[in-house]
């Protein structure tokens, strides 16, 4: 993970600037000797901000800039002068950007729209400068008001990543190996268990130069809500994908029971993730027959559309790209629920 070009989840120490206080000046000019006050209100400090951008993908560029300071906001001078605002620190990040108290693990804001800005800390207010202080009693104040202090505190900022179809499945289930094979992603292909330490994303090119995404999840396993395996860290990659894909092998003991503890895991993490549109692909289909193909139909679970694959052979591959599309872009109101299996 130390040398990976994809970061999703960093920490870091963010403080906004002071405001800048306000001036006790008298007005000083020739033949104008007692002159009143005239002292500028200070600066406002600069804010931290949230910015996000549709062109960043990951958070690397935070990785080692942990500590981000805006500036602080300038004092007043005489001639009702007004201290510069200082600048504010902009955080561009990735869509899907979720910042949280570092402390608390609150949720404080999430990021989603291309452009769109959060003020993370505010900056302090400037002071007001001795002029507004003037009265009929007292026509010199010779006092200002200081500039408030800005805020800081520690942040995390995980991003979710953003795709059309999240592949699920547990550990050597096929899924980096279908990415591979649909779209021009070279994730690590490997026959063990946790293959996949980061999400893969990749371009499935479709009929009339249309495509859309696909994302490669890390594995899930039994727990993986409470933190087993590689836990929650990854799950919420998936509540950003349109569709998801549950891919288990075809030599799995029980097909029926792995969609079930995918299904709950998916439930105990996040229950609006069950309202999310799913299809089940039969993986590793490469060395089963027709016979045996509509033998198995029977051990697939009810109202979810289903179909058999082989990455290896292409056995079913465009039907099933078919099958992604149509879900991508069906009505709300269409047939959802309606096993479509293919053998």
């Amino acid at each position: 993970m130390a040398s990976s070009n994809f970061v999703d989840y960093v920490k870091i120490f963010c403080r906004s600037g002071n405001g800048g206080g306000g001036s006790r000046h008298f007005r000083r000019e020739k033949y104008i000797e007692f002159g009143g006050p005239d002292g500028g209100d200070g600066g406002a400090g600069g804010s931290v901000i949230l910015r996000g951008d549709s062109q960043y993908w990951t958070l690397i560029h935070l990785k080692y800039q942990r500590h981000i300071f805006a500036e602080n906001g300038q004092f007043g001078s005489g001639a009702r002068s007004s201290g510069k605002k200082g600048a504010d620190a902009i955080i561009t990040v990735p869509l899907g950007t979720v910042a949280r108290d570092a402390e608390t693990g609150e949720k404080l804001c999430e990021v989603t729209r291309d452009g769109e800005e959060i003020v993370l800390l505010p900056g302090g207010r400037g002071g007001l400068g001795n002029w507004h202080f003037r009265t009929s009693t007292n026509q010199a104040p010779r006092y200002a008001q200081p500039g408030e202090e800005g805020s800081e505190g520690w942040f995390i900022l995980e991003l979710k990543v953003l795709a059309d179809v999240g592949l699920v499945g547990f550990p050597n289930a096929g899924k980096s190996t279908l990415l591979s094979v649909v779209s021009a992603a070279k994730p690590k292909i490997a026959n063990y268990a946790f293959t996949t330490l980061e999400p893969n994303l990749g371009i499935v090119q479709y009929r009339d130069y249309k495509s859309f995404v696909m994302a490669d999840i890390p594995g899930i396993i039994e727990g993986a809500h409470e933190g087993k395996g590689l836990g929650t860290r990854f799950l919420r990659h998936i509540e950003r994908n349109s569709i998801l894909l549950f891919m288990i092998p075809a030599d799995s003991d029980d097909i029926r029971k792995e969609y079930g503890i995918l299904l709950n895991e998916l439930a105990q993490y996040n229950p609006e993730l069950l309202d999310k549109k799913r299809i089940l692909a039969i993986t590793k289909c490469d060395m089963l027959d027709h016979e045996l193909m509509k033998s198995l139909h029977n051990d697939l679970p009810e109202n979810i559309p289903s179909i058999f694959i082989s990455s290896v052979t292409g056995l079913h591959i465009p039907e099933l790209k078919d099958m992604l599309w149509k879900a991508l872009h069906e009505e709300e109101n269409g047939a959802d629920g309606v096993n479509e299996s293919k053998a």
